[in-house]
């Protein structure tokens, strides 16, 4: 089974109260090879919220408590977007997930890239809190970016 961000899905979950829809997402979730989640939702927050990042590091970080995850008015909502992770990786592992497609530059779900934490609109190389946490679990995590190409080696 494959997992996906619920953005990608078509979902308005996003921070802004948006989808970041994606075709061949959407496809497997209509096929029936695929669920959604998104780990903000499920760590408590709502939509529309604040945009946050994580600040002193990635998502590796967060997991080690070396890094924080802040909302841009100063809130630290490091605890929400564990809680978030940990729920996702309980519905994984329940629902025997191989293989998981988060939205990439997210403070959760980024795979390879995630926001610097300056809200100046500066990316890093880096993985979410989510991402992190699936993969020290042994399950392995890609962006919508490679989705195609991993469909087409299977």
């Amino acid at each position: 089974m494959i997992m996906v961000s619920a953005c990608l899905a078509g979902k308005p979950v996003r921070y802004n109260g948006t989808s970041a829809a994606d075709t061949i997402v959407e496809q497997l979730i209509a096929e029936k090879k695929a669920l959604s989640v998104c780990p903000e939702l499920l760590g408590g927050f709502v939509t529309p919220r604040e945009p946050a990042e994580i600040v002193g590091g990635t998502g590796y970080d967060v997991l080690d408590g070396k890094a924080k995850v802040i909302e841009y008015s100063g809130t630290d909502v490091t605890s929400m977007y564990i809680e978030g992770a940990a729920h996702a990786l309980a519905i994984a592992k329940e629902q025997d997930v191989d293989l998981v497609v988060l939205k990439e530059n997210s403070p959760s779900c980024g795979s390879s890239v995630i926001y610097d934490g300056t809200f100046q609109d500066q990316k890093q190389a880096g993985a979410g809190v989510t991402t992190a946490m699936f993969r020290r679990a042994g399950i392995r995590v890609i962006s919508e970016a490679e989705l195609e190409q991993e469909l087409a080696g299977v």
